[in-house]
């Protein structure tokens, strides 16, 4: 067993960090569906109203969330409510999504400094086209949950006592950052302090300031 850091910049250990993956370990994701639309012809938001607002679109996201469609269902049956072309459809919406190198370097010299960082994202399937690919979740946090394995989604209380359990530590420990309110209510209630975020330098000092960590000065 590896002994825990110390000195500046060091948290005591039994610490943890969960974090969502798109909107918080990516730049928006907002931003991103937006300029698909441009490039296909459509309104700004029309794909965000497809997948929260349209009632058979909402379902359908869900049901890619929970893993109950695949990735591939998920393109055919949506991109008729967008009048658009199937082939790839998640792929083209998402291809302006990098990573947020705030937060992920934050993640990284959080790990460093003793923290334990786990992921837990609702999923999009991964095949024709791998949101995850490129971040290395594999070997770069200590527990990563994609909900789609689970047959359940974010706000299920449920993901979120399995993340627990994966991370091993108790909720009081643990801080939670997602993009969305009404995944954070789960959390709060287990007994976890959480970070809503907003834009990057103000979620990375909300982090610091629960955790008891300097983040910022650690980035590299």
């Amino acid at each position: 067993m590896s002994t825990p850091p110390s000195g500046p910049g060091a948290t005591p250990p039994g610490k943890g960090l969960i974090l969502d993956f798109g909107g918080v370990l990516t730049t928006s994701v907002v931003a991103c569906t937006r300029a698909f639309c441009l490039r296909e012809g459509l309104a700004p938001d029309a794909f965000l109203n497809a997948v929260s607002v349209d009632p058979v679109g909402r379902e359908l996201f869900a049901d890619l969330e929970r893993g109950a469609i695949t990735q591939e269902e998920w393109n055919e049956h949506t991109a008729p409510l967008l009048g658009v072309d199937p082939v790839d459809l998640l792929g083209r919406a998402l291809a302006d999504l990098r990573p947020e190198p705030t937060l992920t370097g934050a993640a990284r010299a959080a790990r460093r400094a003793g923290v334990r960082v786990g992921v837990l994202s609702n999923s999009l399937g991964s095949e024709p086209y791998d949101p995850y690919a490129g971040y290395e979740l594999d070997t770069s946090y200590d527990a990563v949950l994609l909900s789609g394995r689970y047959r359940m989604r974010k706000p299920d209380p449920g993901l979120y006592t399995i993340m627990l359990g994966l991370m091993e530590l108790p909720a009081e420990a643990c801080v939670f950052v997602d993009d969305s309110a009404r995944n954070l209510t789960p959390a709060q209630e287990l007994g976890m302090a959480v970070v809503r975020a907003t834009q990057p330098a103000e979620t990375v000092a909300g982090i610091e300031a629960l955790l008891g960590v300097d983040l910022t000065g650690q980035v590299r």
